[in-house]
């Protein structure tokens, strides 16, 4: 299937869940829809907040049977990859800017059979990607400053879509695309019409009391003519 006939995945960001009862959150957001749940570890270190590891992964794996996209944003990632995956991990993005080997973390993800992805940051420049997209299953560009939710949209995000859009169009079509910090309904729409094919989110969906009808219109976002 092509990326223009393909539907846009939603992948709801369960750092805007209701952490005292995570269980339940993740169970409301397999019935609402949502094709994946997007996991943000945080370290400190590499961003300044510090969120969840490998064995709280462990524990909504139970609750969801969905795949769990999981962004990595800690120093020295290749020294979780295991810990990632035998917790249940679908995907695994790591970031160039992050001290240690993300190559090496990409090869091991990939050798373990899961998802392989590389996230930018705003301030990096795109071609920072070109020598991990022949490496990559998911790439995941950063429209926020990582580290907290609720940020507003930084719209040069869509140049670096366009720019991976083109590569994947000519060297793997079936690479994801995901953008992720202020997706909204009109962000999104942006981001799919540049491109990107999962839309990662978390305010803007856990805020609603029923996200089903909001995620069904995501879902229906297509690119440009």
């Amino acid at each position: 299937m092509s990326y223009a006939m393909a539907m846009t995945k939603v992948s709801a960001s369960i750092l805007s869940a209701d952490f005292s009862r995570l269980g339940e959150e993740m169970k409301r957001l397999e019935a609402s829809g949502s094709d994946w749940a997007h996991v943000d570890v945080m370290d400190g270190m590499f961003v300044p907040n510090i969120t969840i590891g490998p064995s709280v992964i462990k524990a909504i794996r139970k609750c969801a049977r969905m795949p769990f996209d999981v962004h990595l944003m800690i120093q020295r990632p290749e020294r979780y990859i295991n810990d990632f995956i035998k917790a249940g991990a679908d995907y695994l993005t790591v970031h160039p800017e992050a001290d240690g080997d993300p190559l090496g973390a990409m090869r091991k993800i990939a050798d373990a059979g899961v998802g392989a992805g590389i996230s930018i940051n705003p301030e990096t420049e795109v071609e920072v990607l070109d020598k991990y997209l022949d490496k990559a299953d998911l790439v995941l560009v950063m429209t926020v400053h990582p580290g907290f939710g609720g940020q507003s949209f930084i719209p040069s995000g869509l140049d670096k879509v366009r720019y991976v859009r083109k590569w994947a169009d000519e060297h793997n079509p079936k690479l994801e695309i995901s953008v992720d910090g202020g997706i909204n309904r009109s962000t999104g729409a942006e981001c799919v019409r540049a491109g990107a094919t999962v839309l990662a989110a978390g305010s803007a969906l856990f805020g609603l009391e029923d996200m089903s009808p909001e995620i069904k219109i995501w879902q229906g976002f297509g690119p440009d003519p």
